[in-house]
């Protein structure tokens, strides 16, 4: 098991290798589908994005309403493929971390490699476990978007694994069967 504080840096991203176990604690940002469209949207317009991507971790959620005592309810991985068509951009525009569920396109991973970043998974039906380990949260744009607006996690060990590493090596494929679904 590997300990990291966010946010990355590259000689921490050069040490994951795809299939180690971590641990993440520091800040991270999230965000889903309709997030990341208008983002992308920005981007393909070149204006300003209303939150700093540079060298952050993005956590692709949606969580449920918290309960008394939480920061957040249940905040379980939302599938990673919904943000496919957006993420090239943002890697290529300081992103240095992804957390989700499933498989990435091709495109997705050879930005991974160009860019010197990593794609975490978190464990799909462990979404009450997961917010334990949120902390704290806070806006930080588009909350019209309600539970999928952009907000900061302040997070202490919160349970992922390796899916892509920098170097492009893939839990979800193999190289007996790479079409093979995982």
């Amino acid at each position: 098991m590997k300990r990291i504080t966010l946010p990355l840096t590259d000689e921490q991203i050069s040490t994951l290798k795809a299939g180690d176990s971590v641990l993440l604690s520091g800040t991270m940002i999230t965000g889903r589908d309709a997030a990341h469209k208008r983002l992308f949207e920005l981007i393909q317009n070149g204006e300003k994005l209303p939150v700093d991507i540079k060298d952050e971790t993005i956590y692709y959620v949606g969580p449920a309403p918290a309960k008394p005592g939480y920061a957040v309810g249940p905040a379980g991985p939302t599938s990673s493929y919904r943000m496919d068509k957006y993420t090239p951009a943002l890697l290529d525009m300081g992103l240095k971390g992804m957390v989700g569920k499933g498989r990435r396109n091709d495109e997705v991973i050879d930005a991974i490699v160009r860019n010197h970043a990593v794609y975490f998974c978190a464990i799909g039906g462990a979404a009450a476990l997961i917010a334990k380990s949120i902390k704290k949260t806070e806006p930080i744009c588009y909350e019209d978007l309600g539970t999928e607006s952009v907000r900061r996690y302040y997070v202490e060990d919160f349970p992922c694994i390796v899916a892509i590493d920098c170097e492009g090596n893939n839990v979800y494929m193999s190289e007996s069967d790479i079409s093979a679904p995982f």
